[in-house]
This record gives structure tokens, C-alpha cells and sequence, in this order.
């Protein structure tokens, strides 16, 4: 049984007597209840969109596990979806969308207009409120802008991101306007996720490591600095976890600006560098190597301590580095989690 809203205090920087803990992609396809939910709906983008099915996918690790936290059951690309941007998921090959090339698509894309599609997923919430136990926490959250605009621009995943950089880099008064659009879209959307009973957001920058570091500060913190200085403004008291993954020492230009109540670290990042280089500016999140739930016993154990024997002493939310993969045993995830909570 969890303590009431342990994430939610942790986050405020208040350490408690217990690690929180949730993971990142905790709902999905390596649980066999998923798999069945998921069979329900035509396409990704309509199970998204069909709370019915959003609220039990967001549900099912909290009822199997011992969670402090649920998230949305969503994804980043709603947005460009909502904007009016064409996306669509093909099995096997994962996220696809009509490229963008120049900031004439942009006229067409509305803040207002997202916010009325995106009603299905703020009902989920609203829902998810109302279901969820009282003392797990609700966590909303969206893609930043430099990995949305990657997605817009490249038409799906990317090794290099060579279109997005080309653009950014080659002509940055133009990538400045669709990166502050996206800035307004994404407040937007994480500020009506707060009014449907999100209480902790996460900010997805899913692609920053792939920016050199001058570019990372720009296009990635900048951008981010200003969703989470509009949040403090219109929804004071939510905490906001920043994800900016693959940014390496990156990090500590994220801790030092002071973006975000946390920061979340990516599986690459040592947790005793962190200690000092990231946790005495603000709380840390993660970091466990998400393939080490596939393998599961006594080095994932290992693993698991070397994290809190570096970090516990300090403000921190237990997570991975990134998602659970598809083939995790979802016994391991129960060994995970029994782990953290007998760590003394």
C-alpha cells in the first residue's frame, strides 16, 4: 500500500522515508492484458483517442503493481496530430506523418483546433481521476518541441535527423517559428491535462542528444525553459519532470537553469556524476537500464543498488533510463519494484 502523494512530495524536494517509484512506459505491449486491450481498437491513434480503452491501458500496471504514479495513456505525437498535421501508425514501422518543409504548413496549425480534438484525451483523464486510488498520482505529460518538430519534419523516427538539423541550422528564423508555436501547443496541452486532474507533468525530449550543445541549449532547454516558466505561471504547484535524453553532461545545463522540479536521466548517465553534478540542484529521476528488467535476478539487483546507493540519500524518483521494451517479463517488473522498496 503506497503513502499519499509520495511522488507528488518527492518532487517538491521533500524526502520522505520511501523512494517513489513508476516507469516509463509501465502500460504496454509486454503485458498479455495490453495486448488483449489493444486488439479492441482499429488503429493506435483510435485507442489513444477512445477512453475506454486509454483508462484501462493506464490502469492495468496499477492494479498489478505496487506503482505510486499512473501516466497517461497517450502519445507525443497527438499534438502535431491536433494541429492538423497528418499522422497515422503502421504496424512494424511505428509513427509516419506528412512531412513538413517550410513554415507555410504552419498557417493551417491551431492551438484552438488541437485543444478541441485532443477533448478525448483530457476525458481520459478526467476519468482516470475519478478511478485512479487516492493515494497513486496522476502524471499528464507531452513531447517537447525539438523532438515533435524532428517527427513533423523527418516524417516518422530518424537515425541522423539530418532534415530537422538542416533546417534548424541552416535557417533558424524560420525553425524559431515552429518551435515557438510548438511551445504554445504544448503548454496548452499540458495546461488542460492539469485542468482534467493531471497533478505531475513529464516533458518528453525524447531526440535533444542529437543536437550538438550549442544547438541542445537553444532548440531543447530554451524551448523547454519556456513551457515550464508558463506552467509555474498557470499551474502553480503541478511539478514538472524534464526528460531531455541522450544530453550526456548535457544535464547539468538543464539542473543549473533550473528547468523543471526534476530531471530525468537516461540509462548513460552515471548516478555518482549525477549526485554532483545534477541532484544537489534538483531531484533526479531514473536510471535504470530498461534491458536489465529483461534480464532480471541478481544483476538487475545489483543494478537497482548501485542507483540508490548513489542517489537515495537524495531527493529521488525510482524509474528506467527509458521505456519498458516489449519482451519484459512482467515478473521482473514485480522484482523491480520489491527491490527498490526493501532498499534500506
Amino acid at each position: 500500500m503506497t503513502h499519499p502523494k509520495t511522488l507528488v512530495e518527492t518532487l517538491h524536494g521533500r524526502k520522505g522515508d520511501r523512494t517513489p517509484i513508476w516507469l516509463m512506459r509501465q502500460a504496454g505491449r509486454y503485458l498479455p492484458e495490453y495486448r488483449a486491450l489493444r486488439a479492441e481498437a482499429k488503429n493506435f491513434l483510435d485507442f489513444c483517442f477512445t477512453p475506454d480503452l486509454a483508462v484501462e491501458a493506464t490502469l492495468q500496471p496499477i492494479r498489478r503493481y505496487d506503482l505510486d504514479a499512473a501516466i497517461l495513456f497517450s502519445d507525443i505525437l497527438v499534438v502535431p496530430y491536433g494541429l492538423g498535421q497528418k499522422v497515422w501508425f503502421e504496424e512494424g514501422i511505428g509513427p509516419l506523418l506528412d512531412p513538413i518543409v517550410d513554415t507555410e504548413a504552419l498557417k493551417g496549425f491551431e492551438t484552438t483546433r488541437m485543444i478541441e480534438a485532443l477533448q478525448p484525451v483530457y476525458e481520459t483523464l478526467r476519468r482516470l481521476k475519478q478511478e485512479l486510488p487516492a493515494d497513486r498520482t496522476l502524471i499528464g505529460f507531452a513531447g517537447a518541441p525539438w523532438t515533435l518538430t524532428s517527427y513533423m519534419i523527418e516524417g516518422g523516427s530518424s537515425r541522423d535527423f539530418a532534415k530537422a538539423k538542416l533546417w534548424a541550422y541552416g535557417r533558424p528564423d524560420s525553425f524559431q517559428k515552429l518551435i515557438d508555436l510548438l511551445v504554445d501547443a504544448v503548454a496548452a496541452h499540458l495546461e488542460a491535462q492539469v485542468a482534467a486532474g493531471a497533478e505531475v507533468l513529464q516533458i518528453f525530449d525524447s531526440w535533444a542528444g542529437a543536437l550538438d550543445s550549442a544547438a541542445m541549449r537553444r532548440w531543447s532547454l530554451e524551448p523547454i525553459r519556456a513551457i515550464v516558466t508558463r506552467l509555474k505561471r498557470t499551474a502553480p504547484g503541478v511539478p514538472v519532470i524534464v526528460f531531455p535524453r541522450g544530453v550526456g553532461t548535457g544535464y547539468r545545463d538543464f539542473a543549473e537553469a533550473g528547468v523543471g522540479d526534476a530531471i530525468s536521466l537516461d540509462q548513460h548517465i552515471d548516478p555518482v556524476w549525477a549526485r554532483d553534478a545534477v541532484q544537489r540542484k534538483c531531484v533526479v529521476q531514473g536510471n535504470l537500464d530498461p534491458r536489465w528488467l529483461v534480464v532480471g535476478g541478481e544483476g538487475m539487483r545489483t543494478a537497482i543498488h548501485g542507483i540508490l546507493d548513489a542517489l537515495g540519500r537524495g531527493p529521488l524518483v525510482f524509474n528506467l533510463g527509458h521505456g519498458c521494451v516489449p519482451e519484459t517479463p512482467p515478473e521482473h517488473v514485480a522484482e523491480l519494484i520489491a527491490t527498490v522498496r526493501a532498499y534500506r
